[in-house]
């Protein structure tokens, strides 16, 4: 057997570009008289905008600290060992890099193995161990402190959680087995699968107390003070720290169950990271810990050679390091200074991005329409979500006040857009209207101002044809809910300038958006993929195949919604609208189905009613559906759907309607919420051949998003 040191070394090797974590140890006589004290601090050498993270030279430093303190605890030179983190970060986890680089199941095993061989020292000492958790504690992080005795955390700690499942992989280093025996299946059930399934919640300082993973909380001010404190009086005997009877019969299986439904219900068994992690958290019942971590091992081993971790990951690196360094967006010293925002249309998305530019630019803002009562429900909807805002506590009664007497509204455009710098329209999406719009804007609002445009599919560079000065347009397409979906096509019309476009980015960049940068092509990226892939459903339904077998087709792929609920979340008019705009620039792929033509001309809200709590497809939708006889499988549907959206982005790319097919993953997680095990989408296309049989050829090269040959 290979001894941990030779398994660590092992790995090192393979990730030479690892930022390594010391292990510091410093001793201390502890308050209260209560002994000698080892502390060790994990620190990476930088500040906290680069936290620490675990790779194997990390972990080795780890275990030399604790070949230093266990000899001293041996031999009663101390009274306790304590880990704690540099200033705001105490530990984030295992460094993903690492991960992508290895390629062989066996050196997985090992990082897993590794992990486990070190951190369990921290429970094997011949003294108490104490974790204090000072700052940001994620995945292997966390799993540090549960191998202590006792953990405190500060009510400061802004993030805390076990998102490896969100990725594609488990909490491999005693998470699964270490946390349901210490606050019960049901809540370590809701930290590792529900929260990670959710986005990747976060929990504060105060939610960790209160579930019990932490014994004690302290202020952020002197944290590690009284934390110190307080270990000494656990030491003394005169604290006592008492731990509720973990429920090992039904509650725990019941746990495991409603882990499950929350797994079905998000990636509809499409990802397998979960389920691994439900069956050990189901192992872990007995108390048995060595048969979790073995298990923790292979699981990890096993899903750091598949490929939805590697989807994981790049889709994770994208959204971290792509996202804030857009493709082709020019320099930004061009970028003009926008000190006021003007808003055409008081509508429900015009009041969205009104009270966005409101709330992060902190900006005078003029919202214009065609009558003075949806001017006044213009400004009426920003100033009552300013109001739900206090109410919440996320902002103050002072900041409340100054943002609504920012917001003003105005019947004539002269009036509010005078000294505007940014003027976006979000009008009825018909070309006449919103160049009737840009005239008007373009005749009052200053020679710099940028005209921006929210159209979801109309071409940017049309709209500005008949101005005077085409070159200040800009695409500037959000997604609804804006407050919610991170994403912003920025597109690029024809005769668009540099210093329009750059100050279009730092405009997102303000508002805390996504951009990519996009080509004036029909529809852009999100809507023109959605509208193939929905229309391909639509086109087997008017074919003959019945609704659900259309709709539970692509369940396979886990996306957040069915194609037909996410069809109502859209609205029919517009889904008929786009693929309308769509079927006019490439009729030999895009349809117009009749089924759908018929649904909006009913005035129906989409084909369901959930009179049951479930989706039912609603009987007088029923009744309008013309079929053919053309039945097909659930496969032959999926591959269908998926060649055509094959097809759909490498035409895409072709075209240059983005620099790269990661623009096109970046903008399907961001704008649309698909999930991270899919990689966006081309990723999981590559892994199924799908790219090859529709073009010939994959998205991504060998070991991007894929296991490296």
């Amino acid at each position: 057997m290979s001894t941990t040191a030779e398994l660590l070394k092992g790995a090192a090797e393979l990730f030479p570009g690892e930022v390594v974590t010391s292990a510091h140890v410093r001793h201390f006589d502890l308050p209260l008289g209560a002994g000698r004290f080892a502390l060790i601090t994990l620190d990476n050498g930088h500040d906290h905008t680069k936290p620490t993270t675990l790779g194997p030279q990390s972990l080795a430093n780890i275990d030399a600290a604790l070949d230093q303190v266990d000899k001293e605890a041996a031999a009663g030179d101390i009274v306790g060992v304590g880990v704690t983190g540099k200033p705001f970060i105490f530990a984030v986890g295992a460094d993903l890099k690492g991960v992508e680089l290895l390629k062989r199941h066996e050196d997985a095993l090992a990082i897993g193995k590794g992990g486990h061989d070190v951190l369990k020292r921290l429970a094997n000492l011949a003294v108490p161990s104490f974790a204090y958790y000072n700052g940001a504690a994620m995945g292997g992080g966390v799993e540090i402190g549960l191998h202590c005795t006792y953990r405190t955390v500060s009510a400061a700690l802004p993030a805390f959680s076990l998102p490896e499942v969100f990725l594609g992989l488990v909490p491999g280093w005693g998470g699964c087995t270490l946390l349901p025996n210490l606050i019960g299946a049901d809540k370590a059930v809701s930290v590792i699968i529900e929260n990670s399934l959710n986005q990747n919640k976060q929990l504060k300082g105060k939610q960790v107390f209160e579930l019990g993973i932490a014994d004690a909380i302290f202020e952020g001010a002197d944290f590690l003070e009284q934390s110190l404190l307080w270990t000494a009086s656990v030491l003394q005997g005169e604290i006592t720290v008492e731990r509720p009877l973990i429920d090992r019969g039904e509650a725990w299986d019941q746990a495991v169950a409603k882990g499950r439904f929350i797994a079905d219900g998000k990636v509809h068994g499409a990802a397998p990271a979960a389920y691994r992690a439900l069956d050990i958290i189901a192992t872990a019942k007995n108390g048995d810990l060595q048969q979790g971590y073995d298990a923790e091992d292979q699981a990890l081993a096993d899903l750091i050679m598949g490929g939805e971790l590697r989807s994981g990951i790049y889709a994770f690196n994208l959204v971290q390091k792509r996202a804030k360094r857009p493709a082709g967006a020019p320099d930004k010293s061009l970028a003009r200074p926008v000190t006021k925002v003007g808003v055409v249309g008081a509508g429900l998305m015009a009041s969205q991005l009104a009270l966005l530019f409101l709330r992060r630019l902190e900006v005078p803002v003029v919202l214009t329409d065609i009558d003075q009562e949806r001017v006044d429900r213009g400004v009426g909807y920003v100033h009552a979500e300013i109001d739900k805002l206090l109410g919440k506590g996320r902002i103050n009664q002072d900041k409340a006040n100054r943002l609504k007497a920012l917001v003003t509204g105005v019947l004539d455009k002269a009036e509010g857009f005078a000294d505007a710098d940014f003027v976006i329209e979000a009008v009825f999406e018909e070309m006449s209207v919103k160049q009737k719009v840009f005239a008007e804007v373009e005749a009052v609002a200053p020679a710099h101002a940028i005209l921006a445009t929210n159209t979801s599919s109309l071409s940017v560079s049309e709209m500005a044809s008949k101005l005077k000065h085409p070159e200040r347009v800009v695409g500037f397409h959000f997604f609804n809910p804006v407050a919610i979906l991170p994403l912003l096509e920025i597109v690029r019309g024809e005769q668009t300038d540099e210093a329009s476009l750059a100050t279009a980015f730092g405009v997102a960049k303000k508002l805390k958006k996504t951009a990519v940068l996009v080509k004036d092509a029909p529809a852009f990226v999100v809507n023109r993929i959605l509208t193939r892939f929905m229309g391909e459903i639509q086109n087997v339904i008017d074919e003959g195949t019945p609704v659900p077998v259309a709709e539970k087709a692509v369940e396979p792929l886990g996306l957040p919604m069915s194609p037909l609920v996410l069809l109502e979340l859209v609205g029919p008019a517009i889904g008929l609208h786009v693929s309308e705009t769509l079927n006019r620039a490439f009729p030999e792929r895009f349809t117009v189905s009749p089924n759908l033509k018929a649904v909006v001309e009913a005035g129906k809200r989409g084909f369901y009613v959930y009179d049951s709590g479930k989706p039912e497809l609603d009987p007088e939708v029923a009744a309008l559906l013309k079929q053919g006889d053309t039945v097909l499988t659930e496969d032959q549907v999926r591959d269908r759907v998926l060649d055509a959206v094959a097809q759909e982005i490498g035409l895409m790319l072709d075209e240059g309607v983005v620099a790269e097919a990661q623009d096109i993953d970046l903008c399907l997680i961001t704008g649309a919420g698909w999930p991270f095990h899919l990689g966006g989408i081309t990723p999981y296309l590559d892994r199924e051949g799908v790219s090859e049989r529709v073009n010939g050829e994959r998205f991504l090269e060998a070991g991007v998003a894929s296991v490296p040959a």
